[in-house]
């Protein structure tokens, strides 16, 4: 019997050899994803001080009505557009995308293009 390894699990060590080459800093933080099913979170991490920034999501009680019937890569791309309102409002316009070992497709480019046309640079 072969025996398969889950998809998370090497998709953490994707991440893990990610994280191994960059690092958020105060003046240039990571904008860090995490992709469910059926909900995406993002947050932007002070890895220095290990504190988050600003943080958004699909199940926030404001994005929820606004992401409400539309389908999850336009949910994405309108989650990457307020965490970059909410980065900038805390003076933050320069990040280090971190895609969290996911491909940079779909749901995850959809997200760093929300948040790239709302002012945030990459």
């Amino acid at each position: 019997m072969i025996k398969k390894t889950p998809r998370n699990k090497t998709r953490q060590k994707r991440h893990l050899r990610t994280r191994n080459k960059i690092q958020g800093t105060p003046e240039r933080p990571r904008l860090n994803v995490f992709r469910s099913t059926t909900n995406i979170y993002c947050q932007v991490i002070d890895d220095i001080s290990g504190t988050t920034l600003a943080s958004a999501s699909s199940l926030d009680k404001d994005i929820k009505e606004k992401v409400n019937g539309l389908n999850k890569t336009e949910a994405a791309k309108i989650v990457g557009q307020e965490l970059a309102k909410k980065s900038i409002e805390k003076g933050i316009d320069q990040v280090v995308f971190d895609r969290g070992g996911y491909l940079y497709h779909g749901r995850v480019k959809s997200l760093a293009d929300g948040a790239r046309e709302s002012g945030l640079k990459f």
